[in-house]
């Protein structure tokens, strides 16, 4: 039976292969759909043999600005409008040349697909932030190079990042970059493997990242420092440096819970906005759930349930500078930051030898990264055990 590509239905039971589907529009004249992973929304070409008698293909894209049930009679019209000028055949059909902005909008819609819409948002905004303005984004994949991508490299390691209200600036760490760098390479690694370029030589080793360059978060704050820094701030940051004490959330994942996130007759906490893109919820013990019953008080829908004196969600432009006031009024170090209280909760949670699994579960992140900056911790708790076997 011949495979067909001319519905959503027949393309979508297509085998991914490196070879092309074919559907014939005339002798020697085709139009193909590529797919390479199941993963990926496919590439449409044309085919057609010349009067030279030379087989010419070309890429037509993958012509996701349509919709599905419509991208086949577009690679038709495509591919027709190229045929009817025979002046043109010799020089191949007029063809969308996938850029650097294609390969980041096409990988969005992936993780769209597979994980969700929040994390697909956070990609796209760091796409917006990083690449739209740079140079790198309107050059094609085909013409993109080495020297392209290591002058990108370059040029973010040199955006500074600002450390005060006044403007003063430090030089970006090199595990800063690792991760700003990262979604780049991913894009580019998802449009080689579904076909939207030919080689990945241009950027395997320019976006390679720095190595030995991650280190664990060193600054901990014990239980008796976290309820010194909650009295010395202001009743709102009060209430949200509560909340990431009591438990190993991100701050952006804290700040994003809505009053409809909580579920006060089953203690629930669904969180939602995280790196991990899946939802999970966490059943909360008594004293936790007190602060969200309180903060959800007379309050309904999607608004935020952790709210600034003025009514607005926090941000990190938001808490940064009431935590270093709340800081120094306390004591405690300048280099707290709302991510402190979360390496805080995590080494406390590992220490006191809850499972990896469950740690990594509850903190929206993997057992391989919390094997990796906490696994250190787990010598006493093995100790302990080991202790229980002597004869």
């Amino acid at each position: 039976m011949v495979d067909k590509i001319d519905t959503v239905t027949a393309r979508n039971k297509l085998q991914p292969q490196r070879e092309s589907y074919w559907h014939r529009l005339s002798k020697g004249f085709y139009v193909g759909f590529r797919k390479m992973s199941a993963d990926t929304s496919g590439i449409w070409r044309v085919r057609y043999r010349n009067d030279n008698g030379k087989q010419v293909e070309r890429s037509l894209g993958t012509l996701d600005e349509h919709q599905p049930s419509a991208r086949f009679d577009r690679a038709v019209a495509l591919a027709r409008e190229w045929h009817a000028n025979e002046s043109t055949c010799a020089e191949g059909p007029p063809q969308h040349q996938s850029t650097v902005e294609d390969a980041c909008n096409a990988y969005v819609q992936l993780i769209k697909e597979k994980k969700g819409t929040k994390p697909a948002d956070d990609l796209a905004s760091r796409y917006t932030r990083w690449i739209l303005p740079d140079p790198i984004c309107k050059i094609e994949l085909s013409k993109l190079t080495r020297e392209h991508l290591n002058a990108f490299r370059r040029r973010m390691v040199a955006v500074p990042v600002k450390i005060n209200k006044a403007g003063d600036t430090r030089q970006r760490s090199k595990d800063t970059v690792n991760r700003d760098m990262a979604p780049l390479r991913a894009a580019l690694n998802h449009a080689h493997e579904s076909g939207m370029v030919a080689t990945d030589f241009a950027w395997r080793a320019p976006l390679k990242a720095f190595e030995n360059v991650s280190r664990r978060r060193g600054l901990y704050l014990d239980l008796f420092q976290r309820r010194e820094l909650i009295r010395c701030a202001p009743p709102d940051i009060a209430a949200f440096l509560r909340g990431l004490s009591m438990l190993p959330l991100r701050p952006g994942a804290l700040a994003a819970l809505t009053v409809n996130d909580f579920d006060p007759r089953l203690s629930v906490l669904t969180i939602g906005k995280d790196k991990s893109g899946q939802d999970r919820k966490i059943k909360l013990p008594v004293e936790t759930a007190a602060l969200f019953f309180e903060a959800a008080q007379n309050r309904h829908g999607a608004v935020p349930l952790l709210i600034r004196a003025d009514r607005n969600a926090w941000n990190k432009d938001a808490w940064k500078g009431p935590i270093k006031d709340a800081a120094r009024r306390a004591g405690l170090p300048m280099e707290t930051t709302a991510y402190t209280l979360r390496h805080s909760v995590i080494s406390d949670l590992v220490h006191g030898g809850l499972d990896l699994l469950t740690v990594a579960q509850i903190s929206g992140t993997s057992v391989a990264m919390i094997e990796k900056h906490y696994g250190h911790l787990r010598s006493e708790v093995a100790a302990s055990a080991l202790s229980k076997l002597a004869l």
